[in-house]
């Protein structure tokens, strides 16, 4: 059996800790006292994917196998996770493409020959041609690409089938995916609040759609907006889910050591440290970021689950609760977040300080089961320099929401009201997003909308070694030390408060008592 999450207390013998900061880390001295959550060890990985693989589709969960769901002159759909998931991507081959191989074959069986492929893209940027055939493999890309068989998601798509209406609006998606006598969706599972039909209506919906979800109402629905889309897509279309779900390997070698406690690291694991400290130092950013793009992460699958969407998201839950839940006893008065330089927003391009900032307050803080692990009215310290650096490839919309729109306001309901329409419908981001490589226009608001409950919450936020600009523009502050830091925020939680370090990645979920 695995072990389970551990918090450690600060004390004399307490080794400097590793704090993720952007393009690079630090060692930190933590003050006494403070209590520094580490995730549970990954749990053991299944012995044989391609076993596994079989014994999924063969003994779904509330379906029956899927070589029984296919038949000939069917239409058959294939949906699949974007390049955005798992982040850091995951070495070759892809659990993805081992899935749909299998899938494919069972259809060949069966006499299958209408079949198309969909990257669920939703409003992220469109895959590139080499993402494709990372994910798929060469033998799937060659198969299906050529003949426009396999294709990314356009939510502007003017053509989409609409389902019907949920709580959250009017539910549209993929025309072929709503035609089709089967959709079978594949995803890969690392945490547990996406997957399942939600991702679907997400993924394959249109824009609108995705911003019932995921704009401010659907946010502060907590969950209920996505629940009810997905409720639509799951009672309108013969859906067969398949979920991989991976382990907290975050690290690949050589930077496996990164993931396990510092006082268990061995003498190579701190030689090692000591060159990419060094080689990171001397190399200029763009170069650094090349390094953190080009690493894969060391995952394995623990667990494959197929059949009905709700009774799939429930297994892999199960699983992931697993390995990323740790148990702690009240609320900090001061939360400590190190950023890592690569989200699932910023691959092969630069990680701007919206993206970074979703990255800490979203992603890291808001991973609790019902509790926050900082108090309300406490604080939060975070590390990452917030370079004002932007992709104009990827990121146009970013540009000018950090430039026009935040300097206006900050306000979620005031940037709602008075700019999203404008960047949903504006043509040029639109155009940017379909044939280029450039995320939807909505798509910073979105990101922008799910940092605001940290902000709610906290009565002060600092970033250690942030750019001062770049922080006072998104409404925070910053400081160089952390010691400046906890100096700063004395006035809101005062002199002796206490502290928390949320040691990730792996990813925590913070389980408060």
């Amino acid at each position: 059996m695995a072990r389970p999450g551990f918090v450690l207390e600060v004390d004399d013998r307490t080794p400097p800790l590793v704090v993720h900061d952007g393009p690079g880390y630090r060692l930190e001295k933590f003050p006494l006292g403070t209590e520094v959550v580490y995730a549970p060890e990954a749990l053991a990985p299944v012995d044989d994917q391609a076993e596994a693989i079989a014994a999924a589709l063969d003994s779904p969960t509330d379906s029956a196998p899927l070589s029984e769901l296919l038949r000939p002159g069917m239409k058959l759909t294939i949906a699949f996770d974007d390049i955005t998931t798992p982040t850091p991507r995951m070495r070759r081959p892809d659990i993805r493409g081992r899935i749909i191989e299998a899938v494919l074959t069972r259809a060949a069986r069966a006499g299958v020959d209408d079949v198309a492929l969909i990257c669920a893209i939703g409003v992220n940027r469109r895959n590139t041609d080499a993402e494709l055939q990372q994910m798929l493999g060469e033998r799937v890309f060659r198969s299906f690409f050529a003949d426009g068989l396999l294709t990314n998601h356009d939510a502007d798509d003017d053509n989409l089938s609409v389902l019907g209406g949920g709580e959250a609006g009017e539910v549209a998606v993929n025309t072929r995916a709503a035609a089709s006598d089967l959709l079978v969706f594949v995803h890969v599972a690392t945490n547990a609040d996406g997957g399942g039909a939600a991702a679907m209506a997400t993924g394959l919906g249109s824009t609108a759609t995705v911003c019932s979800v995921h704009g401010l109402q659907g946010v502060l629905s907590d969950g209920a907006a996505a629940a009810s889309a997905g409720r639509v897509v799951a009672a309108a279309l013969p859906v067969f889910s398949i979920e991989a779900v991976l382990d907290n390997h975050i690290f690949g070698q050589p930077l496996e050591f990164l993931g396990k406690r510092e006082w268990e690291w061995s003498i190579r694991d701190q030689v090692t440290w000591l060159g990419l400290r060094r080689a990171l130092a001397l190399s200029p950013s763009k170069t650094r970021r090349r390094l953190f793009t080009a690493a894969a992460g060391g995952y394995s699958v623990v667990g494959i689950n197929a059949g009905a969407p709700a009774a799939v998201r429930a297994q892999s839950t199960k699983l992931l609760l697993q390995q990323q839940l740790v148990q702690m006893q009240g609320q900090a008065d001061v939360g400590v977040i190190g950023v890592p330089e690569q989200t699932p927003y910023s691959i092969d391009s630069v990680t701007n300080p919206i993206l970074a900032a979703w990255r800490g307050l979203s992603a890291a803080f808001s991973s609790a089961d019902g509790v926050p692990f900082v108090r309300e009215g406490g604080a939060l310290v975070l590390y990452h320099p917030m370079p004002v650096e932007f992709s104009p490839l990827h990121h146009p919309s970013y540009v000018d929401f950090f430039a026009d729109v935040l300097t206006a306001t900050i306000d979620p309901l005031q940037i709602q009201e008075k700019f999203e329409a404008k960047f949903a419908t504006d043509p040029w981001y639109s155009h940017l997003y379909r044939t280029s490589n450039a995320f939807h226009g909505v798509h910073p608001f979105h990101l922008w909308y799910r940092i605001a409950a940290a902000r709610t919450h906290c009565s002060d936020i600092v970033w250690v070694g942030a750019d001062r600009s770049s922080a006072e523009r998104l409404g925070f502050r910053a400081a160089s030390t952390l010691a400046d830091a906890l100096e700063i925020v004395s006035a809101r939680v005062g002199r002796s408060p206490t502290i928390r370090y949320l040691h990730n990645p792996p990813q925590i979920i913070a389980e408060v008592r």
